[in-house]
């Protein structure tokens, strides 16, 4: 198999950390290099806590492009740093592998239209997690005939977002697929602005922000007589990396923008 050379930003990171123990472990991946804000000319075996792996750490992204000419960036930082990343990345002809939320749709128009016009693929993930994306798929299945739903996501109380991505791309899988409806009583009254959470076509979603959470989500559909509850956890960001790999292996045998891992799922 062809030896993909990466490029890793946010190594020091939660879900850094274990991409460049991916990375490190999987034959046919290289990392030659990584971008990060500090440890500028160190190796990534200098910092204290990273892997021994020697790879040189960047703070000025088109420096790093234009030395190392990596196949493909793994971005796993902030969403203001991953858009001007995204779209560095394919200015500079690298495959972006993207798990930072936040684009907007005119951001994917944006980068949709660069990827096409370089023919390069990229790849933008609300969620890496297999289980999550599976979670997302069949609560579009179960829309179809359950029209009263409510999403609760549940994340750590140091994420920057709300809702998550994950929860707002979930919404929009089920709108595809949903008639609009305003759920709730018709003349529902909110004592506490916000007690209802959030408005996607009718569709409600809740953000839990609590210490000691990873990434949870739960999707609850009701019915005459009936409800029906569609449920995903990660305990641990190691659960992300498959379908990180998945990303970056895929990502470099196509020629446009995908956004979300379920269509790249067969």
């Amino acid at each position: 198999m062809m030896t993909i050379k990466i490029v890793l930003a946010g190594p020091r990171g939660r879900m850094g950390r274990e991409a460049l123990q991916l990375i490190h472990n999987t034959p046919h991946f290289q990392l030659v290099g990584a971008i990060d804000r500090v440890n500028g000319g160190k190796m990534i075996s200098e910092v204290e806590g990273l892997p021994n792996i020697d790879a040189k750490i960047y703070t000025d992204i088109e420096e790093c492009m234009q030395k190392e000419m990596p196949d493909v960036l793994v971005d796993l930082t902030t969403p203001e740093i991953g858009r001007r990343h995204t779209k560095l990345a394919l200015d500079y002809g690298v495959r972006p592998v993207v798990g930072t939320t936040g684009f907007t749709s005119e951001d994917l128009e944006e980068l949709q239209q660069i990827a096409e016009d370089k023919g390069i693929g990229a790849i933008i993930a609300p969620n890496f997690a297999i289980g999550a994306v599976l979670m997302m798929k069949f609560s579009q299945m179960a829309a179809k005939y359950f029209q009263d739903v409510e999403i609760i996501e549940l994340h750590h109380d140091q994420k920057l977002d709300a809702p998550s991505g994950t929860g707002i791309k979930t919404a929009e899988m089920i709108a595809a697929v949903r008639e609009s409806k305003k759920q709730g009583h018709p003349e529902e009254v909110e004592h506490i602005k916000g007690a209802r959470g959030a408005d996607y076509d009718g569709i409600r979603l809740h953000s839990v922000r609590l210490p000691g959470l990873i990434a949870h989500q739960e999707v609850l559909f009701g019915g005459d007589g009936q409800a029906l509850t569609i449920r995903h956890d990660s305990y641990n960001r190691a659960s992300f990396m498959s379908g990180v790999r998945l990303a970056v292996e895929t990502v470099m045998k196509i020629d446009l923008l995908v956004y979300g891992l379920e269509n790249i799922m067969e």
